[in-house]
């Protein structure tokens, strides 16, 4: 019977026509009659109910977008311009990507080659890769790894770790890092002496802060100028939303 009613109430809504009464003032029993007229009429023509929600449905996504891009342009600073995320591609380029991954991501290891492809296929694309680590202590581990690799180490550092992460098999320990590290030729000493830096941690909890004003709970999930993608997608699809965000400015 809820589930009549709301169907009823979404049909009105959505009608375009005009009632030619006032269905507030309208007795116990014509109000009855009016409702068995509209559950004989929906039963009949059941595709309606698809209409309905379907306009529903489109109505909530587009109220979602623009709420999206209001906060979008209300934090560009701590999205776009921060001081401690890594920028990979072309840093100058015309439109920023941003990416916030968790390397147990299960998806994020899938998401990888596809960005990979899309910042070899686009010259003017610059990546921003945010550490979102929402998996376990693990998962913290590794980002704290990575950001410490950032700053004391240097951007190509990060990237050989940040590709060396997304396929690292298992859960991450501190030894295993460190064999990371020296495989990498990279000077672990110096990354592991700073693990606990409290910058990093700032860094990490401002990534959270981040995530939570913009509605972000999963990876990964992907930001341009004008819209937030929360989940996988191909390399295609993402690249049909960049062009349509370089196409709106």
């Amino acid at each position: 019977m809820i589930r009549f009613f709301c169907v009823l109430t979404l049909f009105l809504a959505s009608s375009t026509l005009t009632l030619a009464f006032d269905i507030s003032n309208m007795t116990d029993r014509e109000r009855t009659k009016f409702g068995e007229e509209v559950r004989q009429y929906l039963l009949k023509n059941p595709s309606v109910i698809v209409d309905v929600f379907q306009v529903l449905e489109e109505r909530k996504a587009e109220e979602s977008q623009q709420h999206d891009k209001k906060v979008l342009a209300q934090h560009a600073d701590a999205i776009f311009s921060d001081n401690h995320s890594w920028v990979g591609g072309n840093p100058n380029g015309d439109i920023a990507l941003v990416e916030f991954l968790d390397y147990r991501c299960g998806y994020c290891r899938r998401a990888a080659p596809e960005v990979a492809r899309l910042l070899a296929e686009d010259s003017n694309l610059k990546l921003i890769v945010k550490e979102f680590p929402i998996l376990g202590d693990s998962s913290v581990l590794m980002a704290r790894f990575a950001i410490a690799t950032l700053k004391f180490a240097g951007a190509e550092a990060y990237k050989k770790v940040h590709d060396a992460l997304i396929e690292l098999e298992g859960d991450a320990a501190i030894d295993t890092l460190r064999a990371l590290a020296t495989d990498l030729n990279l000077d672990a000493n110096v990354i592991f002496a700073h693990l606990d830096d409290p910058h990093i941690t700032d860094a990490i909890e401002a990534n959270y802060e981040l995530a939570r004003v913009l509605n972000i709970s999963g990876t990964p999930s992907f930001i341009l100028p004008n819209i937030i993608i929360r989940g996988f997608l191909p390399a295609a699809k993402l690249q049909e939303r960049i062009t349509s965000a370089r196409e709106q400015g």
